[in-house]
């Protein structure tokens, strides 16, 4: 990863466990491969606790600016008194529309930490944890109508194999989508304990660990999170300036492979395998981490949730 010439400045950060909404992963090592300029426009896609937000703060002069992406309303309660910042309640796939809005044509970074946040994860209400029995909700916009129970109720036997099988990797997909169309004319699965009360004679191997992939795929489907991710990205081609930066973190395969794939070709689109044809692609990012950067030894012990973070870092050519 490029030196960073800010990387002399400290990073201070609360760690006390109560000032915490969210503790950010991969820190250090997202700030510096951004590279902030200090009179520099950034874009933290994924505002949650404000982690991220604070540290790029701190690398920015009084001309810099950061537009902060969120589209939880539980976040905006953590978005600090500084004039630089720009709060969006919005999902981070509308990014090019409200830059524009607040006329801003370019940028010199974005950065996207995916997935759930601790906060998201401890508000039981929220629905997004196997730990306590609430509505089967997953929201993280909750202006958005559709929740998991939605999706339980109305798709077919056979978009719900699809959904256990891509975004959750569960083992017995079509005998989990089967099961569910099955019982759900017969019981209500509108609660996490209905839910998982109604599924259990079908639970494969760890309960925990299965229901937790259960709940990632209805998660990934109910926020439409890889259409999202795919967005952001197509947009950001347009809105980083050259030489600007963009940082993402993943917390599964399907994420990494979509950015991975995106960051070495620019296009989610499969080229043909032939060997008679030759591809031409103008490229568009310049890869800074060669293989993705993961939590140290300090951080794994500080954060469980670290140890299936993934960051990439690319340059916009």
């Amino acid at each position: 990863m490029t030196k960073n010439k800010n990387e002399s400045k400290p990073i201070h950060l609360s760690t006390d466990p109560s000032d915490l909404y969210h503790v950010p992963v991969l820190l250090h090592e997202t700030v510096t491969g951004l590279n902030i300029r200090p009179g520099g426009v950034y874009v933290d896609a994924t505002f949650g606790g404000g982690g991220h937000s604070a540290a790029i703060l701190q690398q920015l002069g009084n001309n810099g600016r950061l537009v902060a992406f969120d589209q939880d309303a539980d976040a905006a309660q953590n978005v600090p008194d500084d004039e630089r910042v720009l709060f969006i309640p919005q999902n981070f796939r509308h990014l090019k529309r409200f830059l524009r809005l607040h006329d801003i044509n370019g940028v010199d970074g974005v950065l996207a930490d995916l997935g759930v946040s601790s906060h998201q994860f401890d508000e039981a209400e929220r629905g997004f944890s196997t730990r306590f029995n609430a509505d089967m909700d997953m929201r993280m916009d909750r202006r958005q109508p559709v929740t998991a129970f939605d999706v339980l109720q109305t798709y077919t036997e056979q978009q719900l194999h699809k959904l256990f099988e891509k975004y959750g990797e569960v083992t017995n997909a079509r005998t989990l989508a089967r099961t569910v169309v099955e019982v759900r004319g017969q019981v209500s699965l509108k609660t996490i304990d209905a839910f998982k009360n109604a599924l259990r004679p079908v639970v494969k191997g760890n309960p925990n660990k299965y229901f937790a992939q259960v709940f990632q795929a209805l998660r990934i489907e109910v926020n439409q999170e890889l259409e999202a991710l795919k967005e952001l990205l197509e947009q950001a081609k347009e809105v980083v300036k050259p030489g600007g930066r963009i940082a993402i973190i993943t917390f599964h395969s399907l994420e990494d492979r979509l950015v991975k794939q995106f960051f070495r070709d620019g296009t989610f689109e499969e080229k043909e395998v032939n060997p008679f044809v030759q591809h031409t692609t103008e490229k568009v990012f310049q890869i800074i981490t060669r293989k993705p950067v993961t939590a140290g030894e300090e951080e794994l012990k500080r954060n469980a949730r670290s140890r299936s973070a993934k960051l990439r870092v690319a340059e916009r050519i």
